[in-house]
């Protein structure tokens, strides 16, 4: 004799679907982080001189570091100041970008300084394009969508 289970129907669900996590909320502290990086890319990009160059995208990976930043914690007065060590604190998944530009910090202030054998020509133009893939993980990270517009006028971001 065989026997055949019934198979009731499925209750309709009591509440709301879950929903997968999204992006983290942008906060406009982070949507101007994210222009005033983009700003400094632009301005590295148009700059002959090496040393501004460097120093431009070395603020530019600062500047997308805060957006990060601004969106992940909230201001401690009395906590970590430095942006590369709470970066690498808060997102794990930048944390080898953190140590990166870290590392270059004391040159870029060399630069600002105006030493001009504190960076090269090779390197100024290395970080700059360093500094370009930052800020695009950055905004893949933050969930943001950028509109690129003529070369000489730089991104504007827009809420994913």
């Amino acid at each position: 004799m065989t026997t055949m289970a019934t198979v009731s129907p499925a209750a309709p669900p009591t509440s709301a679907p879950e929903q997968l996590p999204g992006p983290p909320r942008l906060t406009a502290a982070a949507v101007e982080c994210l222009a005033q990086a983009q700003r400094a890319l632009v301005q590295a990009g148009a700059t002959t001189e090496h040393t501004r160059r460097y120093a431009s995208a070395h603020v530019a990976a600062l500047r997308a570091a805060a957006a990060v930043l601004a969106v992940r914690t909230r201001p401690h007065p009395r906590g970590q100041r430095n942006a590369w060590v709470l970066l690498a604190r808060v997102a794990p998944e930048l944390q080898e970008w953190a140590a990166f530009f870290a590392a270059g910090a004391a040159k870029r202030s060399a630069a600002e300084a105006g030493l001009s054998r504190a960076v090269t020509v090779r390197e100024a133009d290395d970080l700059l394009r360093d500094a370009e893939c930052f800020c695009d993980v950055v905004e893949r990270v933050l969930g943001v969508s950028t509109q690129q517009l003529l070369p000489d006028s730089g991104r504007h971001v827009q809420p994913g």
